[in-house]
């Protein structure tokens, strides 16, 4: 659970790396709602309901200059967060993402990417459009024909949420912009394995 004191801290980083938004994925705070920090950010939230075991759950901090620019938010399900805001040319939408990992049924998988698809169809094409967060997918592997959806700088072997993802991609017109260009290993990994010896690139955006 992300507590008081995690999330000062998370407050910290995003100060220091003068961040105007910063997404989570498992919260695990049950509920939805909004709340701004002693700090003058805007903290939006979507998880499950209350009374429910604490698990999953998605969140969006946005700065308090960027929180002017908020034009309306969904706490779509207790995977999904959008957030709609103002640019200076065409209007920004946010969707913050939690995936089922590579374990879950393929019922739970379908029930996210359908929920995902459906938050996408609603979505006007004139808006820019950034889905970001954790997906459990790993792409890379081969990208023979895939060149302008993924790149070619992923990290990792190719599983079956990485496929799933790629599918989503294509059928929407979406760059997968963690793997275009060249970057550290390290740099890549958001999960390293306990052995200290695989990384693993699963989040994306």
């Amino acid at each position: 659970m992300l507590e008081a004191s995690s999330l000062s801290q998370v407050l910290k980083e995003m100060t220091h790396y003068k961040l105007d938004q910063l997404d989570l994925s498992e919260t695990r705070w049950n509920g939805n709602g909004e709340f701004t920090t002693a700090s003058g950010e805007l903290l939006l939230y979507s998880g499950r309901v209350m009374g429910e075991k604490h698990e999953y759950g998605v969140g969006l901090i946005l700065s308090k200059g960027l929180k002017k620019s908020l034009i309306e938010w969904i706490a779509v399900s207790v995977r999904l967060i959008t957030a709609r805001l103002n640019t200076r040319l065409l209007k920004l939408m946010v969707v913050q993402c939690y995936a089922p990992t590579i374990e879950a049924t393929s019922e739970e998988k379908e029930a996210f990417y359908g929920l995902l698809e459906a938050t996408l169809h609603k979505i006007r094409q004139s808006n820019i459009i950034i889905i970001m967060g954790d997906f459990n997918a790993k792409i890379r592997d081969d990208n023979q024909g895939l060149q302008h959806v993924m790149g070619r700088h992923d990290l990792g072997k190719r599983n079956e949420n990485g496929d799933i993802f790629i599918e989503l991609c294509t059928n929407y017109d979406l760059i997968i912009g963690g793997s275009l260009f060249p970057h550290k290993d390290i740099h890549k990994a958001p999960w390293v394995v306990p052995n200290h010896r695989t990384f693993n690139q699963i989040d994306h955006q």
